[in-house]
């Protein structure tokens, strides 16, 4: 039997190594012809240039990312904790980044630029419901700027990359850049309870991890289009898989001076909801009747065409749109209702009252002045479809310190905290009152041009007509009274330590209390007439006709507190107050004092620059336009004095219909 085998065994071993040769042949014939190939090829290769647009190309690529990368910073807490991104938007150095990256690192943070240094750098306002915090650094007031881009035009399939400090790689202060793309747009990311609620964001599959939030997401251009924030990762470790998401850039835009005035800023709700129908009409589905929209004319099943000048086709868009705006904004809201399309211009409500904004915005800190770090959130603080989306989160700034060792180089750093306590000022409701301060002097600086009002007298009267009529209008006030002359008819009032039944009369007197508050306000300043705060820029409605949000003024808002109402005045750039609306009970309208132009009068040896056209007004209702012709700012005009008014003449009823602290009217006339 072993006999019989084994010249068969030697007949398949055979076999193998002829098989084995044959192959080892062929392998040889090819490395042979593919090297002769080479040889003949080479100096045909070698002769012909890269293409010049490609090398091109990639210059463009490098010197874009190259200044992009000048204005991103890192960011780290005084104790070298923390660590996230940020970019500077403003020269000097005002940068945004992430609210849950600054809360983290607390009030006062070191930021890294790639030139190797290291500044100073402190909160300035926070929107936590948005993930968005504004700081500002210090140092130099010729810092590298990123521009802020159009995000409506980001496009999905178009080019982006994102710069910042993942994984605190970025301890040399160079920030990483990843290529990547735009891989949706408008989508939205619900919050946990009601921070952190990312809207009409941009998704992208450039590379973000922890590390990267509050870092820029730039277009090819340089631009910024969004910060970026929240990720998507992997249920076992912290890695990016190629979800993240980024606040778009137009947003920002909107939330830019808010935040600037150092406050806990809010987002809007319109104070109505709305559901898509079986035809896929996006309908009214519930609404406040105390809401401004319901006063506005807006309606249980309304068709929602477009809010904020932008259309809306689902009820996912409307809520986009709605979470990117602030609130007491007014906006636009097309609707059709019975065959009929109208527009009403809404102002929008906040998503927290004021206390519940300072209670989820006001942690704990610890003796470094870092926050305790908040619980994750827990399934009653999350929304329904949690579990949908367990994997996406918003970095993890407390875990950087386990990730990366901080360099002796940014622990020896010592910071100019004399420079830095001068600039930070707490107060409940804000994040940084100091910059409040500066903006309301900023303001009330400019508005002093307009004349030293300290040099007018304490009684001031006016002369003129209501516009398109020959009726004559005469008004006087001083500290203490006016009064208001149309036609035959007298009214007057006694300011008191109540405005608000007067506000909710929406009849001509009120005239006499906005200028009143007016005159306290160029006569005494800010800080004397009450409790006066900067709010920001807001959009105002100057003309009747336009309900364009694109198309109005962002005005400069400061807020008094003055008797029992609100006063705000909106300014311009040049200082002239062109709004002054007066808001006295809840879920009531304010009324509205639009000073449509502008003069300059000469009393004696003085020159004022003052209104010289008035529109008084509740939501869309007006209620007198009057066009001024003469002022006196020392002694009363013609017979309208007010030693001859009988200012104690109240008639029975309306005497017995005012509260004891309410301003006093007088009643002359004929009120029909």
């Amino acid at each position: 039997m072993r006999k019989d085998r084994a010249p068969a065994r030697f007949e398949i071993r055979s076999k193998v190594i002829a098989a084995f040769d044959s192959y080892f042949v062929m392998k040889l014939g090819s490395v042979i012809f593919l090297c002769l190939g080479v040889m003949v090829a080479g100096p045909v290769a070698r002769a012909a240039d890269p293409d010049s647009a490609v090398v091109e190309a990639q210059r463009a690529r490098v010197e874009t990312m190259r200044k992009a990368a000048s204005a991103t910073i890192s960011i780290f807490g005084l104790d070298g904790g923390g660590g996230g991104s940020g970019v500077i938007v403003t020269p000097d150095g005002y940068a945004l980044t992430n609210y849950h990256v600054s809360s983290a690192c607390g009030d006062h943070m070191r930021c890294g630029l790639n030139n190797g240094r290291i500044y100073d750098a402190v909160i300035v306002g926070v929107d936590a419901t948005g993930d968005l915090s504004l700081i500002k650094l210090f140092g130099r007031e010729d810092f590298p700027t990123a521009p802020l881009a159009d995000s409506n035009q980001v496009r999905v399939g178009q080019w982006c990359f994102a710069a910042g400090n993942p994984f605190v790689l970025a301890t040399n202060r160079q920030p990483s850049v990843s290529l990547g793309m735009v891989s949706g747009v408008n989508r939205y990311q619900y919050p946990a309870g009601t921070l952190l609620e990312y809207a009409d964001c941009i998704q992208t599959d450039a590379a973000i991890n922890p590390g990267n939030s509050g870092g820029p997401l730039f277009n090819m251009a340089g631009e910024v289009i969004g910060i970026n924030g929240r990720c998507s990762f992997e249920k076992r470790g912290r890695i990016n898989v190629g979800v993240g998401y980024a606040i778009s850039s137009n947003q920002v835009k909107f939330f830019m001076d808010p935040l600037s005035s150092g406050r806990l800023v809010d987002h809007a709700t319109l104070g109505a909801t709305v559901s898509t129908d079986d035809s896929g009409k996006i309908l009214v589905s519930n609404i406040l009747n105390s809401s401004d929209a319901y006063r506005r004319g807006l309606r249980f099943g309304d068709e929602v065409l477009a809010l904020a000048d932008r259309e809306v086709r689902s009820t996912n868009m409307f809520k986009n749109i709605l979470g990117t705006l602030p609130k007491d904004w007014r906006v636009p809201i097309q609707i059709r209702r019975a065959g009929k399309t109208q527009i009403l211009l809404v102002r929008l409500e906040g998503v927290h009252s004021e206390k519940q904004l300072i209670d989820l915005v006001s942690p704990e800190r610890t003796p470094t002045g870092r926050p305790i770090p908040n619980k994750k959130p827990s399934k009653e603080d999350s929304p329904d479809d949690s579990d949908k989306n367990s994997n996406e989160d918003v970095g993890d700034t407390e875990q950087m310190d386990e990730l990366e060792e901080i360099p002796p180089e940014l622990r020896m750093w010592v910071p100019d905290k004399q420079n830095i306590e001068s600039q930070l000022e707490k107060r409940k409701g804000f994040a940084n009152y100091w910059f409040n301060k500066m903006n309301r002097t900023k303001v009330w600086s400019t508005v002093q041009e307009l004349g030293d009002f300290t040099k007018a007298d304490a009684t001031w009267s006016f002369k003129g007509k209501l516009a398109g009529e020959n009726t004559d209008v005469r008004f006087l006030l001083n500290p203490d009274e006016g009064r208001i002359s149309i036609g035959s008819r007298d009214r007057g009032l006694t300011f008191g330590d109540s405005v608000s039944d007067i506000l909710a009369e929406r009849r001509d007197r009120v005239l006499l209390i906005g200028m009143r508050a007016l005159q306290q306000l160029l006569q005494e300043g800010p800080e004397k007439i009450g409790d006066t705060v900067y709010l920001g820029r807001m959009p105002v409605y100057e003309k009747s006709d336009s309900k364009k949000l694109a198309e109005q003024p962002r005005m400069q808002v400061l807020r008094t507190l003055w008797y029992d109402s609100e006063v705000r005045f909106c300014c311009n750039d040049e200082g002239e107050i062109r709004l002054i609306e007066l808001f006295g009970d809840a879920g009531t309208d304010p009324a509205e004092i639009y000073v449509d132009s502008y003069k300059d009068w000469q009393n004696g040896d003085h020159t004022w620059r003052f209104p010289s056209r008035l529109r008084l007004q509740y939501g869309s209702e007006p209620i007198l336009v009057l066009n001024i012709e003469s002022i006196q700012f020392a002694k009363p005009l013609g017979n309208l004095d007010i030693s001859n008014l009988d200012l104690e003449s109240t008639e029975a009823s309306e005497a017995n219909n005012s509260s004891d602290q309410a301003p006093a009217e007088n009643d002359g006339g004929d009120d029909q």
